[in-house]
């Protein structure tokens, strides 16, 4: 099911500071939220959303998403409200999802929210005025993902300028290769899709690239030689959740798994990135490689995630930089 968002009716505010991709977004404000994200990793810890209330209602389970909004918000200054198990709130009871984003916005300044359905962080942006964060919508998008990916790929490159992008593994469903393929559009990327056929991006992905001129090859090969001229190797777990037919699950679980002795030929400056949580598609030997930033990035997701924040709630670049509240 995807949320039909034509007919929703005058609810809809076109005013609201959503976050629900950031396919549109230009150099400049990346740059700009990259910039917010580095003056938080500088000084994590401020009351600047003291008073702020924030939603955090996940529809669908998640640990490093949830844990790093919630402690953004907390490292600010605001208290968080919210649920991690829908059966515990009233849409167990068939509550609309229009009628519990609405309900939640008499209590928060904004919402970040997860669901399992495509297109519903849209759906719930168009009916209310509380901004919506969207933290991942099925095997849609995953905006927030993605700021920390561009941020851990410019503190690790020095550039997001003609990069060789290499995503391997689940790249029909996953929605952080979906979002970071989008974002990248305008900063020259070359993109090495390596995935099994059943898992195959998108014709919907690879024809946006083909309307924005971005660069990509499709394979199927994964060895030492073939990710040797990658900048970036970016893993994806083959999502169980996703699939109807288990038995389609079972053949192509394992079909890429990135071992220690593959980084032999790969170039000084390349770096693993994983929206995690892993499985097996890379072997612990790989951790302590120099190549490994996976739980780098992670961490990086805090100070994306409080730059995110800030940014819906009309908190500008230099709000923070004369910032007094810093503990």
């Amino acid at each position: 099911m995807i949320f039909d968002i034509y007919s929703i009716s005058s609810d809809i505010n076109m005013e609201n500071r959503s976050i629900v991709s950031i396919a549109d977004y230009g150099k400049e404000k990346i740059q700009y939220l990259l910039d917010m994200a580095t003056e938080f990793e500088a000084h994590p810890n401020r009351q600047i959303l003291k008073g702020k209330v924030v939603a955090t209602l996940f529809f669908e389970p998640s640990t490093r998403t949830r844990l790093s909004f919630e402690t953004a918000a907390n490292r600010l200054g605001a208290r968080v409200i919210g649920f991690t198990d829908p059966k515990v709130t009233s849409s167990s009871k068939g509550e609309t999802l229009k009628d519990t984003i609405k309900m939640v916005s008499n209590y928060a300044d904004v919402i970040v929210m997860r669901h399992k359905l495509e297109g519903a962080a849209l759906y719930a942006s168009e009916v209310t005025n509380v901004p919506i964060i969207n933290a991942g919508d099925g095997s849609n998008l995953h905006p927030s993902q993605t700021m920390l990916d561009l941020y851990s790929i410019y503190k690790t490159q020095g550039t997001l300028e003609n990069l060789n992008i290499y995503m391997v593994g689940d790249l029909k469903y996953g929605r952080t290769v979906h979002s970071l393929l989008m974002s990248m559009r305008k900063y020259n990327p070359t993109f090495h899709f390596i995935a099994p056929k059943e898992l195959e991006m998108p014709e919907e992905y690879k024809l946006y690239c083909q309307q924005n001129n971005i660069k990509y090859i499709e394979q199927q090969d994964f060895t030492e030689d073939t990710i040797a001229d990658a900048d970036i190797l970016y893993m994806t777990r083959v999502q169980r959740e996703r699939f109807t037919d288990l038995m389609e699950y079972e053949r192509v679980k394992d079909a890429y798994i990135l071992r220690a002795d593959m980084l032999g030929k790969c170039k000084d400056n390349m770096k693993i990135l994983h929206p995690l949580p892993r499985v097996n598609e890379i072997e612990y030997d790989v951790d302590d490689s120099k190549h490994a930033y996976y739980f780098e990035q992670a961490r990086n997701g805090l100070y994306a995630r409080e730059a995110l924040i800030c940014d819906v709630l009309g908190i500008t670049l230099d709000d923070i930089k004369n910032d007094t509240s810093i503990i």
